[in-house]
């Protein structure tokens, strides 16, 4: 069975004191969560602050980006090292805001993968067709190539150490996600993708989230696919009610499944 997991990307919001808050609201309204794994992607300078606001819960740390090598002269970079030190146990690789606004190639964000996994960490790997691509009927071969690229070079044993994360990228931050029926089209194509690059048995394992938009308000639908094994939330995420409440529904899917 493949647990739910959820994970909420602050991208660049919260001071220390907001990011304090946010993580002492999840904690405590998230007391003993059954059925689900949950985690939360700071703010870089957040981190620490997070880490020991979270500590002892069975709410995980993860980062939202990391450079590829593990030491070097990289000004403003953080190294996986240095992320894996702080207890992140997760790492959002290839965000479509990262593709878009850094200019990161999929052979930059292959590395940046690759590191993730060297340092004992779970990579995220983002995919997801803009709306002019989805329009021109090229959602598949652009989230094909995304993932082809990003996993290039992995052995089938890595490729079940990594978690997808299907994210139109019309939907991030428009308020506009995508139908279930459409979420869960393309995550099957993935999972398809998935049983090529390594096997069947090891593609029913991976966990493909979904994000873009995701709100308690439109959770259950887009949960209840059995394709979608979860969300990466993004805008919803900075409020700490609404983000249990995904949460929620996400455990009441995961433990109905299992029983």
């Amino acid at each position: 069975m493949r647990a739910p997991l959820v994970i909420g990307n602050w991208k660049m919001h919260g001071t220390l004191v907001e990011a304090r808050a946010l993580a002492a609201g999840i904690r405590d309204g998230l007391k003993r969560p059954r059925g689900v794994q949950v985690a939360v992607c700071p703010p870089f300078t957040a981190l620490a602050a997070v880490s020991e606001i979270l500590a002892g819960t069975p709410i995980q740390l993860g980062a939202q980006t990391c450079h590829h090598d593990a030491a070097g002269a990289h000004t403003g970079e953080i190294s996986p090292p240095m992320l894996a030190e702080l207890g992140c146990r997760w790492v959002l690789v290839g965000h479509s805001e990262r593709r878009k606004e850094i200019g990161e190639s999929d052979e930059l964000i292959n590395r940046k993968l690759r590191a993730v996994l060297a340092n004992g960490m779970t990579p995220v790997l983002c995919v997801g067709e803009t709306s002019d691509e989805r329009r021109q009927g090229l959602t598949f071969t652009t989230v094909e190539g995304q993932l082809r690229a990003g996993l290039a070079g992995l052995g089938a044993d890595e490729i079940a150490k990594t978690i997808l994360a299907y994210e139109p990228v019309w939907a991030i931050g428009t308020g506009v996600n995508a139908t279930p029926a459409q979420a869960a089209e393309v995550q099957a194509y993935l999972r398809g993708l998935l049983s090529e690059l390594s096997s069947k048995e090891i593609a029913q394992t991976v966990r493909i989230l979904y994000g873009g938009s995701v709100k308690a308000e439109n959770a259950d639908a887009l949960l209840a696919e059995p394709e979608v094994d979860g969300a990466l939330v993004g805008g919803a995420s900075l409020n700490a009610q609404g983000f249990i409440g995904i949460v929620r529904k996400a455990a009441r899917i995961g433990t109905a499944t299992k029983e």
